[in-house]
């Protein structure tokens, strides 16, 4: 078993690089939908603005693009390097949407991306908006598969161990595929995306308008933004409700912890509007409950409890204790091979084996555990709860605000006339709360189904690679050093593009010939302008 410092540095490694790579994901799925949709109105109309929005919107994606690329490559590999007995216990199953991710949308994604930015001279105007929109299915469906493999550790369906190769192994790929749990998470994530790419637009043009500058390319944006960003929202929170409704069935002590409910309710549950979790005390004081909503959202109904904490982690010790058995099992099987009791004992309790792995963190040998050792790996499955609890609240502050924001200023845009300027403030300084809700939910999604790296099936301090603290300690310093270059590198490519507006596109059509041309004079469109 590793060293739980050296697997406690593991897990924040990955969260650093994971929580720094998703700062560019949701702009990429966002801005790649907004310029096919800004492209789609210029080959409709021939009104050269729209070409001019689409392009200069363009050169931002691209500046983001890259770095997202450049940091989501790093995490791959970590796989192998901090995470060994991860991949090799899972990598049959875990390895293949990765795979097929890589090769599938992220060369077709990228591919089109070069066609965009070179293909304005060489290509039609309708086969470069073709272009654009499969830059843009590229980038989505580079996300499905992303999410397709997270889910499966959040629901592990679709696979099983094999006792005879010690590992798990696929059983129906087509249920991981369409696992609820991932599609759930496609969805709610890239409509997440599609909110920051609105939020991102809304307050770039917001800005142009109140500096007087660029106005006709910062007034469509900034409708469009609005409209989109509008129904995005709307999408982000009706797709909240469906993961909700997942995690009910799939991860009940993640939807507990994020309720803070110690105890199951009477049928339907109430909403904990705010309260202070004691994880200690196993308590929640102060609590504020709004009756019957989390039975609606959680369940769908009005007579299905949600089960609590405390009858969870009883749950649990059940498991471990079946766990046990299989754990029993299987090490009879290991050492005679030919023993087929054993293997059909396994069998029987071999969905419980991962809960048996669970004890190892209190006790040597897992068959020796005394009762007071079960029912502490039981407690153990109980995650932060306070964590769980505030930052889905935070979460979902973050998505009510930018709904009202959206709202007001899709009112606005149907007014002939420039948006108020506390309207324009307000979408200016509300661009850090996409990022702020993302992040957010990241964190609820991943530390909320701790202790588990894989729900259920392995225990995260099991996960981890035999790593010399030298080694992981360096890796640490060198990505912080390495994103924080990139980071300072990636404000001021942006700054600068933005504070140049449109006109930045004319100046690198200067470096490269003809960047820019395809469509001014294209017969096949309009010449109104």
């Amino acid at each position: 078993m590793p060293d739980p410092l050296i697997t406690d540095l593991s897990r924040l490694q990955f969260a650093l690089t994971a929580m720094y790579h998703f700062l560019f994901v949701p702009l990429t799925l966002g801005l790649s939908i907004l310029m096919a949709m800004m492209e789609t109105v210029y080959v409709m109309t021939g009104r050269s603005i729209w070409r001019e929005m689409t392009k200069f919107w363009g050169l931002l994606f691209g500046i983001n693009f890259v770095l997202g690329v450049a940091t989501g490559i790093t995490m791959e590999f970590q796989f192998g390097m901090n995470w060994a007995f991860y991949s090799h216990y899972v990598g049959d199953v875990f390895g293949a949407p990765l795979a097929i991710e890589g090769l599938m949308a992220f060369f077709l994604e990228a591919t089109f991306v070069g066609l965009f930015f070179f293909g304005w001279d060489r290509l039609s105007a309708r086969a470069h908006l073709l272009v654009t929109w499969l830059v843009a299915l590229g980038a989505n469906f580079s996300a499905l598969w992303i999410l397709v493999a997270n889910g499966w550790m959040q629901n592990p369906v679709g696979a099983a161990f094999n006792p005879d190769t010690m590992r798990m192994e696929v059983t129906d790929f087509m249920a991981v595929i369409f696992n609820p749990v991932a599609q759930a998470k496609f969805v709610h994530t890239v409509s997440a995306g599609y909110v920051t790419g609105a939020v991102f637009v809304l307050a770039i043009s917001a800005f142009y308008m109140l500096r007087g500058r660029h106005i006709a390319l910062a007034q469509r944006s900034f409708a469009i933004a609005a409209a989109f960003g509008l129904a995005s929202t709307l999408s982000v929170l009706v797709l909240g409700d469906e993961s909700g409704y997942a995690v009910t069935d799939h991860q009940k002590m993640k939807l507990a912890a994020m309720e803070a409910m110690w105890h199951t309710e009477e049928a339907p549950a109430a909403f904990t509007i705010v309260g202070l979790p004691d994880q200690r005390a196993r308590e929640t004081r102060f609590a504020i409950h709004v009756p019957f909503v989390m039975g609606l959202i959680g369940t769908r109904s009005l007579d299905t409890a949600i089960p609590g904490i405390f009858e969870l982690v009883d749950h649990a010790e059940e498991r471990i204790r079946s766990g046990l058995l299989a754990y029993e099992a299987l090490e009879a099987f290991k050492a005679d091979r030919t023993d087929m009791a054993a293997r059909e004992a396994f069998m029987e309790h071999r969905e419980d084996l991962g809960y048996a792995q669970l004890v190892r963190q209190f006790a040597e040998d897992p068959l020796t555990a005394t009762d007071a050792e079960i029912r502490e790996a039981a407690w153990f499955t109980v995650p932060s709860v306070p964590a769980a609890f505030f930052s889905f609240r935070a979460m979902v502050a973050c998505g009510l605000v930018l709904l009202v924001l959206f709202g007001v200023a899709a009112y606005f845009t149907t007014k002939e006339e420039t948006p108020p300027r506390w309207l324009l403030k307000a979408a200016l300084f509300s661009l850090p709360l996409p990022w702020i809700a993302i992040e957010l939910g990241w964190f609820l999604a991943e530390y909320g189904r701790q202790p588990w790296i894989i729900e259920g099936v392995l225990p995260t301090f099991l996960a981890a690679s035999n790593l010399a603290l030298s080694d992981i300690l360096i890796t640490i310093a060198g990505f912080t050093l390495v994103y924080g270059v990139l980071a300072v590198i990636e404000v001021r490519l942006m700054l600068a593009a933005i504070r140049k507006g449109p006109s930045v596109v004319d100046e690198l059509d200067d470096l490269v010939p003809g960047l820019g041309e395809q469509g001014r004079h294209d017969p096949a469109l309009s010449p109104a302008e």
